[in-house]
Formats: structure tokens, sequence, C-alpha cells
């Protein structure tokens, strides 16, 4: 959506900020992701907490400042109003390159033209100055921001091993560092943790044991090509097509938009630390290592296949509850707040893991969830019962963050603080 700004500055002082360019928000966090590509490390560099919440703290601080501005909705950080005549274009430009810069000094080449052209494009100096000033603030405090919590404990993941009796030497996926940052949501790390996964000698345990081991194998005879498809497609689903299209609905302001981006990856952090710390504390195992052990379950309905092999790669790391089920419900309960089942033109979902593939049209964003949820089980990586399990973690963290951080603020409220 591009509108400029149409209001002189008496209009603006009587009745708040009206729309700039809604496409605003959505490209500097299209760059942002381009910028961060180009600063990755080789693959082989040791992980470190350094960038990962950049993406979250660039669509933060673009967030606060545009709210400052336009007051919509209650502040995260606790950010003052700022002069309604400021540039909202330049406040959201200047946020994300200010948090850029602060991450990746190297790309700051490629930052400072972007940012150069983009300041540019507004030509009312004092509108310009108010905008920037705002936007550095704004940076200041989102990058003071979700940092690791110094009092939490990390504690360095241990194998389970006989003595003298050699394991698999890769170490999990997640670091120590990943469920030691500050949630944004949760009141701690553990808040949203299920409870414990059914009993190996229930039957709830062996009927999800079969249905992954014939549905999941990567010779099954049972799984339809379709369903092959859909386990590949949904390895890392790309939600981008769908976020562009709800940002670019026609009424959407600015901050509206730069809501949607930060509340998404605020949940998104939270709900990905809050699996990590359940996958970590239950250690259980994947379909891979039940199905060939399965004489040792204690389950006489768990009938072991010694070479048994799962369809897609099987993850790094323990497998309840599910990662991927957990962080799509996350994401569909947050993009249902906005826009109900499904946006106009249904749910568009891209695909990282096929770069050949195209954009999928869903009928709605439940339809979504349940075949990210699927896809994990016909890979031959998920019981059925660790993707309800990861699901219901999803939902429960955007809930929460939905009923508790950046509210709608009343309309008599809007455009003061």
């Amino acid at each position: 959506m591009r509108k400029a700004l149409l209001a002189a500055a008496t209009a603006l002082a009587a009745f708040g900020a009206v729309p700039a360019y809604a496409d605003t928000v959505c490209e500097w966090i299209d760059f942002s992701q381009g910028i961060a590509t180009a600063a990755a490390p080789p693959a082989s560099a040791p992980r470190t907490p350094d960038h990962d919440r950049a993406g979250t703290q660039v669509a933060l601080a673009m967030f606060e400042a545009l709210n400052a501005i336009d007051p919509r909705y209650e502040t995260y950080l606790k950010f003052p109003a700022g002069d309604p005549r400021a540039s909202q274009d330049v406040a959201a430009a200047t946020a994300a390159y200010q948090v850029l810069t602060a991450h990746y000094p190297g790309q700051k080449t490629a930052l400072d033209e972007n940012y150069a052209i983009a300041l540019a494009a507004e030509k009312d100096a004092a509108a310009r100055d108010a905008g920037k000033a705002i936007g550095e603030a704004a940076a200041k405090a989102a990058l003071a921001s979700g940092g690791i919590d110094p009092k939490f404990v990390q504690e360095p993941y241990l194998p389970q091993a006989q003595a003298g009796v050699w394991v698999p030497v890769p170490l999990p996926f997640f670091e120590p560092f990943m469920t030691a940052f500050t949630p944004w949501v949760l009141p701690r790390v553990d808040a949203a943790r299920p409870g414990p996964p059914p009993a190996l000698t229930s039957e709830r345990y062996a009927r999800d044991y079969d249905e992954v081991k014939l549905l999941g194998a990567r010779n099954s005879k049972e799984r339809k090509p379709d369903e092959t498809l859909m386990a590949r497609y949904r390895i890392t689903p790309n939600m981008m097509p769908t976020m562009r299209l709800i940002a670019d609905a026609k009424g959407r302001s600015l901050v509206a938009n730069a809501r949607l981006f930060a509340l998404s990856s605020m949940v998104a952090d939270d709900t990905l630390m809050a699996l990590g710390e359940a996958k970590l504390h239950y250690n259980f195992w994947r379909p891979i290592t039940a199905i060939r052990n399965g004489e040792a379950d204690g389950n006489p309905a768990t009938a072991p296949d010694p070479a048994w092999v799962s369809l897609i790669t099987v993850p790094n790391h323990p497998e309840y509850p599910c990662g991927h089920c957990g962080l799509a419900a996350a994401e569909a309960t947050v993009l249902k707040s906005e826009v109900g089942a499904a946006p106009p033109g249904g749910v568009r979902v891209a695909s990282r893991s096929i770069p050949t593939s195209n954009v999928q049209v869903l009928p709605s964003f439940d339809e979504w969830v349940r075949q990210v949820s699927y896809s994990r089980t016909l890979g031959g990586v998920h019981y059925r019962f660790s993707n309800e399990a990861g699901e219901e973690m999803g939902r429960k963290v955007a809930a929460m963050a939905l009923a508790n951080v950046m509210r709608p603020l009343p309309k008599a409220r809007r455009g003061k603080r």
C-alpha cells in the first residue's frame, strides 16, 4: 500500500498521524533479512547468541518508533510519545538501520547507501529530523531488550551414555544459550512446558509409533505422492507471502504492520525457546531410534524394524515436542488475530527447502498448521502426540502475547500517552 502523507501539520496535530507508505516496514524487514544472510558466518563457525534476536529487534524498534508518532497500541518498551509531525518513513528506516548497523558493522556500506536513499525521499527537513531522532531512540531501546539473562544458568548438554560405549557425537542444535534469553512474553522459559509424552507401554504410544513407522519410512508404500511432497515442502516454510498480503491490505497503517512483524517475531522467539527447553528436558527418542529398538520399549504392540529409515533427514535434537508444529501454531494464532481464518486470497506459503517451488495457497491458517504437523509424521521424524503437544505450546505462547503486550489502545486514547 503506497499512500503519501496528505495532511498538513495542523491536521496531524488535530486528528493524529495518517498512514504513510505502508510498505516501508515490509521493505526494511526484507532488507534486514538480506543483510543477515550476507553477514552470515560459514556453516562451520561455532554458533553464538550475538545476532539471534537481531530481526526481532529490527521489527520492535520500527514498531516503537512508529507507535510514538501514531499511538495505536500499548508500547512494549515503555517508549515515550514523539512528534506527530515526524516522518513515519524516516523513523522506521532509522530504527531499522541503527539496529542493523549495531549487529552487522561489516555490512555498513550497504546499510549506509540504502539508508541515504530512504532519507532522500523525505523532502520536509523538519519531519525528517524528527523522524531520525525518534528512530534512533527506538533502536537504542530495542537493542537493550531481549538479551541473554545473566541470572540463567547455562548447562551444557550431556549425552546419555554407558561408560566406554560409543554414541553419536554431534551435539544437539539447541546450544545452552538458546534457552537463556530473557523471554519477551513468557514469565520464564519453562512456563509453557507440556506434560510428559505418553508412557512407552501405553496404547497411545503404540498407535502413534505404528503411524510414523508406516507413513514416515523412506520406502513407505502407504504414503501418497502428494504427501511425500508435503513432507519435503514443509521442512522450511516461508510465510512472507501471507505477511505481505496482510500488510498490503487497504487501510492498514505503518504502525499496524510494524506491530504485526514485531509481535510475530517475539512470539516465535519465545516459542522456539520454550520448545528447546522442553525438548532438552524430556530428551525423548526419535522414531528412527525407537523403531530400530522396538523390542526394548516394553510394549508388545511395537514391532521393531532394525533397518527403518525416515523419509527426511532427522533433526539433531530430541523429539518431544514438535518444534515445527509449535512455531506454525504460534504464528497462525497471531495472524488469525489480525485477519481471521485467512486473509482475502487465502494463506500463501512458500518453501525455503525446495528452491524451485512456487507459492502454495491454502484455505485457512488452521489447514496450514494441520499440514505442517502432519508433514512431520509423513517425514518420519515426529509422532502425532508430539505434534499435538507442540501445537498446544505455540497457541499458548501466542495467546499470552495477544492478551498482555502491544494491545490496541481504545480509540479515545489514540494519539495520547
